[in-house]
């Protein structure tokens, strides 16, 4: 038995999961997702046809043995609320198990909303001081991923760590947009830096930098310890990545955990922040062998489910057969003699005949018209696409309606339809 499979080793990590706490960041509004985010946060937004984007790091804490989650948010919370109201209340709290949701309270002050990343936790530290956790992991609320935090906390014991940073390898043309990371041959923090022009490299490599995933483990006291340091000081922008980290590299030990998979390479993590992103992330689900593997039982994606009944296909003539090719289709939705290729279709949804659906995406409660064509785009909820309507072929009649994003995708909303999107549920 490997000593990483040992009995002891394996009762000390599920020992130290049930005295963490995980907080998850969901307050922001994600503004680079565009008009996807005008009536949600982007935790909220839809993903991969019947999840959101915040039932991953709430999925990773559940699988990982972490039951004591905090959710800080902000800005237009109602639909991430209710979403997680429905769906994850299923903790036990006789077993001191929950998922409670923190919105800014102005607990400080009468006049003060959360600032920063940093600034949402210390108004939260109060609660968390009564609730005596030994360490706290402080997860941001909009990455598509799958991850065993106890490893990562096993490494931030077996290091002696005050904060480990969890880090995923990237390019050095692509760290130029992360908060970035010089180590040692040991992994020893020497310096983060925000979105550098000229990104440091990792140890042994030429071409590779450690980029930061905004997932931190702390040891409790000393993060409090860190949140009222930085609370007083009137030049800070209570701001992990700008503030907290970079001001304790120098004088506390700082760990940087790589992200591996089982054959140490780059482990699955996305950043789902932009409307290409976001399309080319949900885009990978339709592979005959896609990168995230949501079939995988031993480690779920949970979420709210709907009671809906199956998808269903209906007509079969040469002109009018209802089909997908390469799709997924989520329950509830009715393909009515319309064609899908390539596309992923989420929840309630109905396509009428003569509608050719590709290479799209197809949010909740969506109604498309007959002899649509619809190419490359995104069809946010509750739009009902008029009958005839042509998506996706030329981009300079889609400028006109749409959002065409810098990669050519085409976000279509209610509101470009001149629907009202606001008196219908989200």
């Amino acid at each position: 038995m490997s000593e990483s499979n040992h009995p002891k080793n394996d009762q000390m990590i599920s020992n130290l999961m049930r005295n963490t706490i995980a907080l998850i960041l969901a307050g922001g509004r994600g503004s680079r997702l565009m008009n996807m985010t005008d009536w949600r946060a982007k935790p909220a937004v839809p993903f991969g046809g019947k999840f959101r984007i915040i039932d991953f790091p709430l999925s990773n804490c559940v699988n990982s043995g972490i039951r004591k989650i905090g959710i800080l948010t902000q800005y237009k919370a109602d639909s991430l609320i209710r979403h997680v109201q429905q769906g994850w209340g299923f903790m036990r709290g006789e077993f001191g198990e929950y998922v409670d949701l923190m919105p800014a309270q102005q607990r400080i002050d009468e006049n003060s909303w959360y600032q920063g990343t940093a600034d949402a936790v210390f108004q939260n530290m109060d609660i968390l001081r009564r609730r005596k956790p030994q360490h706290i992991l402080i997860l941001a609320g909009d990455h598509i991923y799958k991850m065993d935090y106890g490893a990562m906390l096993a490494d931030h014991i077996a290091k002696n760590a005050q904060l480990t940073i969890g880090c995923i390898e990237v390019s050095l043309e692509e760290a130029t947009a992360f908060g970035v990371m010089d180590v040692d041959d040991n992994r020893r923090v020497k310096a983060f830096i925000e979105k550098p022009e000229h990104p440091p490299v990792m140890p042994g490599r030429t071409d590779t930098a450690l980029a930061s995933m905004g997932i931190y483990i702390f040891e409790a006291n000393f993060l409090f310890d860190q949140l009222i340091e930085d609370a007083n000081n009137p030049d800070s922008t209570n701001d992990f990545g700008k503030d907290i980290i970079p001001a304790i590299i120098n004088d506390h030990i700082v760990n940087a955990y790589p992200f591996l998979d089982m054959q140490g390479g780059q482990a699955y993590w996305r950043d789902v922040g932009t409307i290409d992103a976001y399309w080319s992330a949900n885009m990978e689900l339709v592979n005959v062998d896609p990168d995230l593997n949501l079939y995988d039982k031993t480690w779920p994606i949970w979420t709210y489910q709907a009671q809906t009944p199956p998808a269903k296909f209906v007509f079969d003539s040469d002109d009018r057969r209802g089909m997908a090719v390469d799709s997924m289709i989520s329950g509830g939705c009715v393909i009515s003699g319309a064609s899908i290729k390539h596309s992923l279709v989420f929840s309630d949804v109905k396509i009428n005949s003569y509608t050719t659906i590709t290479d799209s995406l197809v949010l909740p409660d969506v109604e498309i018209g007959r002899h649509c064509r619809i190419t490359k785009a995104i069809i946010e909820r509750a739009c009902v696409v008029p009958e005839g309507s042509v998506i996706g072929e030329d981009r300079a009649e889609d400028e006109r309606r749409f959002h065409v994003s810098a990669g050519g995708v085409v976000l279509v909303t209610s509101e470009m339809l001149g629907q009202q999107p606001h008196y219908i549920k989200k």
